[in-house]
């Protein structure tokens, strides 16, 4: 008698892309459509000698990428900081506060499927409704619209649709 096996299938669940490269994708496609020149980073280790290191999952240099354009090494204690970082699913003892030491303009921190735009100035940071780079921009719906095209089409269409709004 033969024993013939039937073949074991595992459900598969589709899952919608990471947050860390939606939040990244939809800046460097305002970016674009600002025709801004910028440089991203990631991941990217931010360390100085009297505090604690930081790893944001993606550093933005804008306004101060001729400054460090070419460089193979930052150094946090010579060097501008990034303009623009994105933190994702930042863990419960990730503080926006971390960032004080290096003077990063704007931070963006995304947990629990919220965007939280941080912008510096001489108090420390304050939470914002907009970004200082896309001032007249409605972050939190384009991201939205952004993430579920993402969820429902493809990230590639998502892209392309954010693209074509844009131009």
């Amino acid at each position: 008698m033969s024993s013939a096996r039937t073949p074991a299938f595992e459900a598969v669940t589709l899952i919608k892309p990471p947050a860390s490269l939606e939040v990244s994708d939809l800046i460097k496609v305002l970016l674009d459509s600002q025709a801004l020149d910028y440089d991203s980073f990631t991941p990217i280790t931010m360390t100085l000698p009297e505090s604690s290191g930081i790893e944001p999952d993606y550093c933005f240099y804008i306004q101060n990428l001729s400054r460090v354009r070419g460089k193979k090494r930052i150094d946090w204690q010579i060097d501008p900081p990034p303009d623009l970082v994105l933190g994702i699913d930042v863990t419960s003892y990730s503080n926006i506060d971390d960032y004080l030491p290096y003077q990063v303009p704007e931070v963006w921190m995304f947990k629990n499927d919220e965007l939280s735009i941080h912008q510096l100035n001489v108090y420390g940071y304050n939470i914002s409704p907009t970004s200082q780079y896309f001032p007249s921009l409605e972050i939190h719906l384009i991201l939205g619209q952004y993430r579920r095209i993402a969820y429902e089409q493809s990230s590639s269409q998502a892209i392309r649709q954010l693209r074509q709004q844009f131009s």
